[in-house]
Order: structure tokens, then C-alpha cells, then sequence
């Protein structure tokens, strides 16, 4: 038996086996991001497009760690925020508000991931935004978008303007607020979001040590935003390569995720 049958042997009997793989993958993603040290307490949150024709998807419920989350305790809502499974949680009003808004109108948005973290928060909250001081950032740039900061995003109107910001980008930086990015999978979405989190992190190192970074030169720049020009090759290598042993390693560390 594969690693992916054995994550789907345990179905429960009202939901399909998309829905239930789609929860192994968030729950994962969630145990990951606590593993990193990405989380926030309770706060800030990721998401996951239910497989079917209704833009129904997955969210934590509010009040877990993120260590804590499993597949079967993850929220099913609707773009209206009705609950549509039952918990003894709500979910995150501000994550509602950010999450409908992507899914709403990103056929492509599998799943979405928002962080608080201090460098990406940092880097977010400057005035220069994210620069392509190395190879890392050079990937990311080229699709990143920026959202200004209009309070705790707990009005709905919000969401036009989040939506036009966004566009078709993968990356965000929500202005003195956090990050953010989007995949067709948790994979992607993922794999996208530790490059972001990864490329803030290097540019505050880089800011310490002085006011000057090295040089790149454009051409090279434009040469690494050539590779990663095709958003589906991005896909599958989040898919084949990177996220199987993810998995295999909260297998190891907590295989609980998956209940």
C-alpha cells in the first residue's frame, strides 16, 4: 500500500474521498507550519478548496494550535460563512474575510496560506517591500502582489480590493500585516509560501550587515524569472518532489494529522 492509499483507508462515510485527502494535505500543512515556526498561536490561518463544483472549503477551527489540527477537526464553510460541518468551534471572522475573498473568484486557488511571521511581517512593513538580493527572492518576485493594511480585516468590503491586488499572483504581502500565497494545491501553496518566508528572512539578515547588498545584474534577475515563468511546472514540483517527503517526515514526528 502507497503512503497516499494509506492516508485515504480511513474515510468516514459522509464525505468523499477527495474531501478527505484535501483534509490530510491541510491538516499537514498546518502541522507544518508549527513545525517551522511559523504559527501565531491561534491566529492566522490556511485554507483548502473543497474538490467539487461548490466554492466550499476547509479552514481551522478557531481556538486549536495549529499542533493540534486534524483532517476530521478542520471546518467545511461556505463563501457566505455558514458552517457547513459541524464543531464545537467557529472559525476565524478576519480569516473569513481574507480566505472568501481569493476563493471566490481564483478558480486556481486550491488552497490558501496567510502567516504573521516576524521577518515576513518585517519585510512587509518596509517601505521597500521584497528586493531580488538573491536567488531565492528572484523566484518569488515576479509573481509577488502587495495589499495595503486596512485594519484587522474584519470588513467584507475589504475583499474587492483584496481580490484586485492579488490579481493573478501567487505571493502577497499584506502591507504591515503578513504574507501570503496561493496554489493549486497545499503542496504548491505550501512550497511557495516557505520561498517567501524563506526570501524575508535573508533580506533582514542581509539589511543587518549593512546598508549595500552585492549587486545583481538585470540580466540575471530576468533570467531567473524565466524559470519560473510556468506556474503548472511549479505545481507538479511542489507535488512530486517536495511535498511527498514532508509527509514522510510528520509521519514520523506525529502521524496524527491524519485522523
Amino acid at each position: 500500500m502507497s503512503p497516499a492509499e494509506a492516508r485515504l483507508k480511513e474515510v468516514p462515510s459522509e464525505m468523499t474521498e477527495a474531501e478527505w485527502a484535501q483534509r490530510v494535505n491541510l491538516a499537514a500543512a498546518y502541522r507544518l507550519v508549527a513545525h517551522y515556526g511559523w504559527d501565531d498561536l491561534v491566529d492566522t490561518h490556511i485554507s483548502a478548496r473543497v474538490p467539487g463544483p461548490d466554492h466550499h472549503f476547509l479552514i481551522n477551527p478557531y481556538g486549536l494550535m495549529f499542533d493540534e489540527i486534524t483532517a476530521s477537526s478542520l471546518v467545511k464553510v461556505d463563501l457566505h460563512g455558514n458552517q457547513l460541518s459541524e464543531s464545537e468551534y467557529s472559525i476565524n471572522p478576519a480569516g473569513f474575510t481574507i480566505h472568501s475573498a481569493i476563493h471566490e473568484v481564483r478558480e486556481d486557488a486550491g488552497c490558501v496560506m496567510h502567516l504573521h511571521t516576524p521577518d515576513g511581517t518585517a519585510v512587509a512593513s518596509c517601505l521597500e517591500g521584497l528586493q531580488p538580493l538573491n536567488q531565492t527572492a528572484q523566484l518569488v518576485v515576479p509573481h509577488l502582489a502587495y495589499h495595503d493594511y486596512e485594519g484587522v480585516a474584519l470588513d467584507h468590503d475589504e475583499r474587492p480590493r483584496l481580490q484586485k491586488d492579488l490579481g493573478d499572483k501567487f505571493f502577497m504581502l499584506l502591507r504591515n500585516h503578513g504574507t501570503l500565497t496561493v496554489g493549486q494545491t497545499v503542496a504548491s501553496a505550501f512550497e511557495r509560501m516557505f520561498h517567501l518566508e524563506r526570501s524575508c528572512t535573508m533580506q533582514v539578515r542581509t539589511r543587518m550587515l549593512g546598508p549595500t547588498a552585492y549587486p545583481v545584474d538585470q540580466i540575471v534577475i530576468d533570467k531567473n524569472a524565466e524559470l519560473v515563468s510556468n506556474p503548472e511546472r511549479s505545481e507538479l514540483r511542489s507535488i512530486k518532489l517536495v511535498w511527498p517527503p514532508l509527509l514522510r517526515k510528520l509521519d514520523r514526528l506525529d502521524p496524527s494529522y491524519k485522523t
